[in-house]
């Protein structure tokens, strides 16, 4: 069982929200609500990276194809080799369907 260092009780009701939604409608409307639109577009460019990364695209090409900095793609790359694997295992997941 996985134990983050982030656990709290605002942060479980936070994951328990995200998991109450039901379709992409839903999403769209609750992440509207609670981020703004560069918090969002910035957690959508990170999750693309990530894909490409996978696909092992170079950090010049990510650059050019999604405008990530390579601060992102750096950051991004360390989560997928040294994080908690959430990246790999939504990655996969959404390939799935």
């Amino acid at each position: 069982m996985y134990d983050s260092k982030l656990k709290s009780e605002d942060l479980d009701r936070l994951f328990t929200a995200v998991l109450s939604l039901e379709s992409l409608e839903e999403c769209y409307m609750f992440f509207e609500d609670v981020c703004t639109i560069s918090e969002l577009m910035s957690i959508s460019q990170r999750l693309k990276v990530a894909a490409l990364l996978k696909e092992h695209h170079t950090c010049h090409d990510i650059s050019d194809t999604v405008g990530a900095s390579t601060a992102t793609i750096s950051r991004v790359n360390r989560c997928l080799n040294y994080g908690t694997g959430g990246y790999n295992k939504v990655l996969d997941r959404i390939k799935e369907k």
